[in-house]
């Protein structure tokens, strides 16, 4: 297929507020609210038809920009800036292809967002939400899933001077190649302040879904695990053994492990994993460990290298995924994985599944690898968005439990939930508290996602019960 090429015409961007039934505390912050955005993208073919796109995110705090100085509020607005940054660029630039367009913006993209203050992964974030309205506008437009438009490299991936690393590297054939996972396992992940067993529980949401691990053990029966540890070791410890009392009843399990950014150096962490090691009550646990997340501040965590710890378990690469070369910077220090996340933006995880594929085709046995992560994904485009992205590469495992703090569709019309779930029966299920995603037996069901005309999913939501995105107070006075 020769890439189409189109132009942007008009964006709507409007946001929606939502509440946790159970707080989430990572890295630096609890949360018990947000919000989430929501882009409508217009874009016209040189055939002249046109087509509507859209694309859901959270506007997550104190996760892309962590300073201490900017307030929740702020965060957010450091978010609706980098949109609009974007939007306004994309529909002055003219004609491209879905990949040019992403491309070709990028230097001057991630400077004007730096001009503003705006850090390099506030910057992605704006891209990342147009870039995939745009794309499913594209695939819209043609009447054809994601994985069917990848394989036709609808887009127009090519060798391009932004990632000059892939240079020779031949981006069309890799997508021919993918063939995208029908099911997958839900990574359930584990928050700071998430009640392990009742005795942890000062007081109980009582809405008749689970809450505690223990009850989520009993409800999900998941596989895979992602715990959270937080900075210091003789707590971290602790709570670990406290979990793996939990888990260990299990047949078998995996557990990737998440600093959240939470030590100073990997030092610190390697200090933290020599004390895991040296507790008899984490050896099942220990041996489960797939992968350790970023667990460097990521002032630090591209300053030096891995060392032992990245010898003792593969760690990836998270919040330091600022750069486009961010990885390429990473692998020279030890780092052999990087997190895939819809928030990042489509074209990037791509990219870096095309240096994983590159790297390990000049070893022995492969050592590079994506791993699928997003805790903020609601049920609905967002989660369909994410769940396509992470199928389409192959993926068998997602960090996926955004249904465990926010209720299914809550806070949006249940006239939408029920569209959702009779379109994709597979990935949600009826239940008292109305449609939610449906995990059984740990595994989530993608083929309806996988097959939607559109990028995950063919509907979408109603935006008519929705706010419209005030403008952006940034930079600040």
């Amino acid at each position: 297929m020769t890439a189409p090429r189109f132009r942007l015409l008009e964006t709507h961007c409007f946001e929606w507020p939502f509440k946790l039934r159970m707080p989430f505390r990572f890295g630096v912050i609890t949360v018990t609210q947000g919000r989430q955005a929501v882009v409508r993208a217009r874009i016209v073919l040189e055939d002249g038809r046109e087509q509507w796109g859209v694309a859901a995110e959270t506007l997550a705090a104190k996760w892309f920009d962590k300073d201490p100085r900017w307030s929740d509020a702020q965060n957010e607005d450091q978010l609706r800036r980098a949109l609009e940054i974007a939007c306004d660029a994309t529909m002055a630039a003219g004609a491209n292809t879905a990949f040019g367009h992403y491309a070709d913006a990028y230097a001057a993209h991630v400077a004007a967002c730096g001009a503003e203050g705006l850090n390099p992964l506030v910057s992605a974030y704006g891209r990342a939400l147009l870039d995939r309205a745009m794309l499913d506008a594209l695939l819209k437009a043609k009447g054809i899933s994601f994985a069917a438009g990848l394989r036709a490299n609808i887009g127009g991936m090519a060798a391009h001077a932004v990632v000059p690393d892939l240079a020779g590297y031949d981006l069309g054939a890799m997508l021919a190649s993918l063939t995208p996972a029908r099911r997958m396992h839900a990574r359930h992940t584990v928050g700071l302040v998430d009640p392990i067993t009742a005795a942890d529980q000062v007081e109980r949401v009582n809405d008749g879904l689970p809450e505690t691990v223990e009850e989520v053990v009993a409800t999900y029966r998941h596989s895979w695990w992602k715990l959270k540890v937080g900075g210091n070791v003789a707590a971290d410890v602790d709570r670990l053994c406290r979990i793996a009392s939990v888990l260990d009843r299990l047949h078998g399990y995996h557990v990737s492990l998440d600093g959240n950014e939470q030590y100073e150096d990997a030092e610190g962490v390697l200090a933290l994993w020599r004390a895991m090691q040296a507790e008899p009550r984490l050896a099942r646990l220990n041996a489960s460990i797939a992968f350790i997340e970023q667990p460097v501040k990521r002032a630090r965590a591209l300053d030096g290298a891995m060392g032992a710890l990245a010898a003792a378990r593969p760690v990836i690469v998270d919040e330091s995924d600022g750069p486009l070369d961010a990885f390429v910077q990473a692998k020279a220090l030890g780092y052999t994985g990087i997190s895939s996340k819809a928030c990042k933006g489509v074209w990037r995880s791509l990219v870096n599944l095309a240096r994983c594929r590159a790297w390990n085709a000049t070893e022995a046995e492969p050592r590079y690898f994506m791993s699928a992560e997003d805790l903020t994904t609601l049920a609905g485009v967002c989660v369909q968005q994410d769940l396509a992205l992470v199928s389409a590469m192959g993926l068998v495992h997602v960090e996926r439990n955004g249904h465990h703090f926010v209720d299914g569709f809550a806070g949006r019309p249940k006239a939408e939930a029920v569209r959702f779930m009779e379109a994709y029966p597979d990935l949600y299920a009826d239940t008292p508290h109305g449609p939610r995603l449906a995990i059984r037996e740990g595994m989530l069901e993608l083929g309806a996602v996988v097959d939607a005309k559109g990028l995950g999913a063919a509907i979408e939501p109603d935006t008519a019960a929705m706010d419209h995105m005030p403008k952006a107070a940034w930079p600040p006075i």
